[in-house]
């Protein structure tokens, strides 16, 4: 009786200390002077040629129109540091976009700050061999549904580097890289947003040495259906992931409004993933999960094909409960390698605020897992097959969890020993 009475009583005060978190969410709230030189910069990019550097000055700058540059060759757009140099777009009434790079090569921004786009702050597209260095991506005040989907957001993009970066508020993910190849995400600072950092659809990815925190996920490793390329080899070391626990302020309908808060990993639909050597912890759902497509098409509260009426949802991706008609999709997760990482958690209890967190209460003894696999495989295949086979193996602290999920949880199971093994992935 004494036991239930105690389990009963934390029950309730997490629900109340959960309630009392939710009502609060961070700012951002950094000091500007604006001084108008709109003409004077809009011009500059306006006129930029191949092999030219676009010099921005020291000053807090007001934009009512995106900044663009399209089919160019060799342009450097350079300010005197993200402290220094900030482009705000608040109040915008002309484009989506902060700054819109289209149809280039060999381009590079560094040292300065992007602000308040209506969409997204700093969106690349179609472009080979992109620097991105030095700059801060923010949506200033509180954190909200209303702010830009992607603070740093190069797609259908090549050889890409985003270093030393920081990202701030999106409503989708801080820095997103979609359907690109050969790209380096190292050294960058993520927080506030709804996902920190995001690999999607991509291949041949780093990310290493970065510190996501804060969020309500903080990295997500995914692919999705309804795209013309799909993404392998991805490679994520040397990470800093800790106390994503943000409440979800997505887009409702999007893919990542559906992410439980309190997840430091998801690794979702994509193959060939070397995860090592990185420091996860504190995260109130689990500090890494392993997933099938399935299990975000099966959310019933989500409708297929949601829409929102602004220009900043152009490049969200919303859940499609009709994935099975993309025959080039493979939804199961394949060929994850999970090895030599420290996992920790403080937090004794799981959060309500998820199917998940509720289901820790009722099969894992209240307990928050480090690592979790659903188990979902497709029809025929066996679980570690070659073509899904998990591995997880050296990692300092890794409680688990085998969902079983498509079996409503009949296996649910505790047990390691299926999955301690070793992958060579390259």
């Amino acid at each position: 009786m004494k036991k239930f009475l105690y389990f009963f009583l934390s029950v309730v005060i997490i629900v109340l200390i959960s309630k009392v978190y939710q009502s609060s969410l961070p700012e951002y709230n950094p000091k500007r002077d604006y001084v108008d030189l709109e003409n004077e910069i809009l011009k500059a990019f306006i006129l930029a040629e191949d092999n030219s550097t676009i010099e921005l000055p020291e000053g807090h700058f007001l934009f009512s129109q995106s900044l663009s540059l399209d089919n160019k060759k060799r342009v450097i757009i350079k300010g005197k540091g993200m402290d220094k140099t900030v482009l705000s777009f608040k109040g915008q009434t002309q484009g989506a976009e902060g700054i819109k790079i289209t149809n280039s090569q060999n381009i590079v921004l560094q040292d300065f700050s992007i602000e308040d786009a209506a969409g997204d702050n700093l969106k690349v597209s179609d472009t080979d061999t992109l620097t991105i260095k030095r700059i801060r991506t923010a949506w200033t005040g509180k954190v909200s549904t209303e702010n830009g989907a992607y603070g740093i957001y190069p797609v259908l993009s090549s050889n890409i580097l985003i270093e030393e970066c920081e990202a701030i508020a999106a409503s989708d993910a801080g820095i997103y890289v979609g359907q690109s190849k050969n790209v380096k995400i190292k050294n960058n600072k993520a927080y506030y947003n709804v996902a920190g950092i995001e690999s999607e659809n991509s291949t041949n990815v780093e990310i290493h040495n970065n510190e996501i925190f804060q969020n309500t996920s903080g990295l997500l490793i995914f692919d999705l259906p309804g795209l013309t390329v799909y993404g392998k080899n991805i490679k994520a070391f040397d990470n800093q992931i800790f106390d994503n626990n943000q409440i979800n302020f997505g887009v409702p309908g999007s893919i990542v409004s559906s992410v439980p808060k309190g997840t430091g990993v998801i690794i979702m639909a994509t193959k060939n993933v070397d995860f090592f050597n990185n420091n996860v912890s504190n995260h109130k759902t689990s500090n890494l999960a392993i997933v099938s497509y399935k299990v975000f098409a099966a959310d019933k509260d989500l409708e297929s094909g949601s829409q929102i009426s602004k220009t900043a949802s152009e490049g969200i991706r919303f859940i499609d409960s009709e994935f099975e008609k993309d025959k080039g999709y493979n939804p199961y997760p394949g060929r994850v390698y999970i090895h030599d990482n420290k996992f920790s958690n403080t937090y004794r209890f799981p959060t309500l605020s998820n199917d998940f967190g509720k289901l820790w209460y009722i099969k894992n003894n209240a307990r928050i897992p480090d690592i979790v696999y659903d188990g979902i495989l497709p029809k025929g295949i066996k679980l570690n097959s070659n073509e899904v086979r998990i591995c997880v193996k050296n990692n300092d602290k890794d409680s688990f969890v085998y969902l079983d999920a498509e079996n409503e949880f009949i296996n649910f199971s505790n047990d390691l020993s299926l999955f301690n093994c070793e992958l060579k992935l390259w």
